[in-house]
Parts: C-alpha cells; structure tokens; sequence
C-alpha cells in the first residue's frame, strides 16, 4: 500500500515538475503579432500582380480649390460664446473669427505648399492603396558613416507635417548644434486614410494593418533593419511594428505610452501610489503628475475624451459637418491643439494657441485635412481600433522585446510611469522625464525630441541592444 502512495507521490511530483519546466521553457519563446496581410482597394482584389513601383509625388491646388474655401470662409456663421467662457466650452469662437480672418486675408497656402514640397514625398501602392510619405536622405554624411533608417509615424489630427521641423535636426544634427554620431534618414508616411495617403475601402483597417503597411514599404525601400518613432497614434503603429517584426525594428521611441491591458498591480498603485510610491517603482515626478488621480487621471480623460468616444462609434456623422466646413474643421482641430499642449491654456480665450504654435504651422496642418477631404478616414481609425473594446485584441497581450526609448513630457494628456511601461516593454533602455512640451512634442519641441531620440539610438547602438533580443 505505501508502494502504491510511493508511485502516485513520485507521479505527481513528476506532473508538477512538467508544469514548471513547460511554464519556464514556455515564457522565453516570445510570440510575434501576425502580419496583417489586406487588400484595401476597391472591389474584389485583382488576380494581377501590385504595381510596386515608387512614384515622385508633389503638394498642388487647383484654384477651384482655392475659391471653393474662401467662398466657404466668406459664409461661415459664427455663435456668440458665453461671456468668460475662454476654451472651457471647446474653441472660442471670438478667438476662431480672428483665425479666419488671418486664413483669408494673410494665410499664403501657396508658400506653404512650397515648404511642403521642400522635402521629396513620394507614394506607392500598398495593400490595394495608395501610400504617400516624405523621404529625407542626409544633406552630407561624414566619411565611413552610414544613415540610420528612422521611420517616424504621426496620429490625429495632426499629419507628416508635424515632422517638418524636427527633420534637419535628425539629417543633418551637425549644423543644428547637435551630435553628429548618429544621422538619419527618415521617412514619414501618412496613415492610410489621413493626408495624401488613400483611405482603405474596407472596414477593419486598424493599427495592425497600418503597421504591416508601413513594414512592408520599409522593405520596398531596401531597409532590412530600422528604428520607428511615434507618438498619439504613431505609437501603437510603431509598437505593432515592433511585435510584427522584432528582428528588423532595431529599436522604437516613443513620445506616448499608453499601456492599455491594467492589472491588479496597477490599480493597487491607483490607490496606494501616492503615499507608497516606491513600493510600485513610482518616483517623485511620477507621483507630482499623477496625483490626486481622480483630478490628473479620471476626470481628465472624462474632459477630454468625448470626441474619442464618438469617433469610435459614429465617426462619419460628425465627420459630414467637418468635411463641409473648413471653419468647423479648424474649430474641431483647433481645439485639440490648444489643450493637449497644455491643460491650463482652456483658461484662456485664444486657446494658448500661439504660445507653442503659429498660426502658418495650424492652418498649414489643417488645409492638409481640407485639400485631401481626409477627416472622415481619419476618424474612422478610432472605430477600427476600438470597435471592439480596449484590452481584447492580440497586440494588446503581447509584450515588446525590441530595445525602447520613452520621452515622456509634462503636458501629455495621461501619464504613463515606467513601472507600468515596462510591464509592456520589457527591454525599456532610456526613460525620460522632458522639462516641458505636450502631446504634438515634434512640433513644439523639436529640439527636446531630436536630442532624445540621438541619445536613445547611441545607446543601442553602442552596445548593439538590437543583437540581443
């Protein structure tokens, strides 16, 4: 009898050991997310072979344009705002009359179009669309070195405008005051249904398929190996990338970290974190920026979230208004600029929106959403990512291997620790608190950026981070 209770002792030893080994050995073979392999066109998908070929591509307005908008701009009607009302109320409209009355009187579309073709944009077809994207090769190259590939991804509403001022400081660093160790070339596309890339055709276009997209026109450029930067949407893009093709993104910055999946951990650190704050692996600034959470976390994503709200359910009903007008469209834009640059600039009744900003770069960003007749794709994006809920897709369970670099600046909507970001990128090489700057970091702080992204890609590179995933 103690034989037998012997035998089924050493059994069960056995089949426990069996689960530790499987749950030891399991763990170390990291799974990668599928490329998302769609056709966007059309129509069915033709039997013929894609045209891969990549086309010169140039910014141009017809005059028809041109008169269409300033007819649209003569006829806008305006409602009074409530007296003190500032931008609590969304964009105030004393402050919109005076962005369009310079948009019709002093704005020079046709300058800025000369600045936006002063750097080569191309577009090719992709997946049954049309891709369009800026490519800057370096101006000079000091001898034996080579340019790092950098992909760089935007989010809405902004555009591959936004990059236009961190560019040289990343091609050509020297002339900018900047190390010249590591020099870039960078290519910028426009998400597939923003800008002058074509809107999918077909439901179910999300940030999967728009990274699988974007890896295969790094490919078709002949880059095997490249670093991605995003922020807002760019960085779900860019970390898609990352879990799609780990051994090719050599590393991936980001200047937003949203992690999406919370666990219990994270809501104990909720609770607890501001007067535990080493025990959750928070530091002082982490606890200055994130509470008292009902005020720095809840209430503000309930303040700033709605319009998330209906572009995930109802995007084109909204967006018929939008697309109508360019005044409401400068409205609804607008008003994203001013606060997710700084929470306190709704306190003012201009918006804050030339402190960061002028008023060339905003409209610039804006007729690039009123030309190309985009703003309904590109509120669409919010539905395909969200329909089904936040924490139930693939991406969202898988952690990042590839080496990570995070800027995190002080005027971000929602702030994101580094002992949660971890938890997600489990290879997290420089985390950074930024001295100042919000959401469209690129734009407003290109200086800050740039520096952050050379720091983060010498580190990698100095100790080939990459070889080690």
């Amino acid at each position: 009898c103690s034989s037998l209770a012997d035998i089924m002792l050493l059994e069960l030893f056995l089949v426990l050991g069996a689960v530790i080994i499987y749950f030891l050995f399991s763990k170390k073979k990291e799974e990668t997310l599928p490329f998302k392999e769609g056709w966007w066109g059309k129509g069915e998908k033709p039997d013929t072979e894609e045209d891969t070929t990549i086309r010169p591509f140039k910014v141009e307005t017809m005059e028809e344009e041109l008169s269409d908008l300033f007819r649209r701009l003569d006829q806008a009607r305006f409602t009074e705002p409530l007296e003190n009302s500032c931008f609590h109320y969304g964009t105030n409209s004393v402050y919109l009359r005076k962005v369009v009355s310079y948009w019709k009187n002093q704005f020079n579309w046709k300058k800025q179009v000369e600045v936006l073709n002063k750097y080569p944009q191309f577009k090719t077809k992709i997946q049954g669309i049309d891709i369009h994207f800026v490519h800057v090769k370096p101006p000079r190259l000091p001898e034996g070195q080579s340019a790092k590939p950098l992909l760089m991804v935007h989010g809405w509403p902004g555009s591959f405008y936004e990059f236009y001022k961190i560019i040289p400081l990343l091609t050509d660093p020297a002339s900018h005051g900047l190390s010249d160790e590591h020099i870039f070339e960078v290519i910028c596309p426009s998400i597939p249904g923003y800008g002058f890339s074509e809107a999918p055709h077909k439901k179910d276009f999300n940030s999967v398929s728009a990274a699988s997209v974007f890896y295969e026109l790094m490919l078709r450029l002949g880059f095997n190996e490249f670093y991605a930067q995003g922020g807002d949407w760019g960085w779900l893009i860019c970390t898609n990338l990352a879990q799609i093709a780990p051994n090719h993104v050599k590393g991936l910055h980001l200047n937003l970290a949203s992690v999406t999946n919370m666990g219990f951990i994270h809501l104990l650190s909720i609770l607890l974190g501001r007067y535990l704050p080493g025990l959750f692996g928070f530091q002082d600034e982490d606890v200055r920026r994130m509470f008292p959470f009902l005020k720095k976390g809840l209430y503000r994503i309930l303040l700033e979230s709605g319009y998330a709200h209906i572009q995930a359910t109802k995007p084109d009903t909204v967006g018929c208004g939008l697309n109508d007008s360019p005044v409401g469209l400068a409205a609804y834009i607008l008003e994203k600029f001013s606060t997710w640059t700084d929470l306190e600039f709704h306190n003012l009744e201009d918006g804050g929106l030339e402190r960061k900003f002028n008023l060339d770069d905003l409209l610039t960003n804006i007729m690039i959403y009123w030309v190309s007749g985009c703003i309904v794709s590109s509120m669409r994006f919010y539905k395909e990512n969200l329909q089904k809920g936040i924490g139930k897709q693939k991406h969202e369970r898988l952690t990042v291997q590839v080496p990570t670099g995070i800027a995190s600046f002080p005027n971000e909507l929602i702030h994101t620790p580094q002992a949660w970001a971890q938890k997600k990128y489990t290879n997290i090489v420089s985390f950074h608190f930024m001295p100042r700057g919000g959401h469209f970091a690129a734009l407003e702080e290109p200086e800050l950026l740039a520096e952050d992204i050379l720091q983060f890609v010498g580190k990698v590179e100095k100790e080939q981070l990459w070889r080690k995933k």
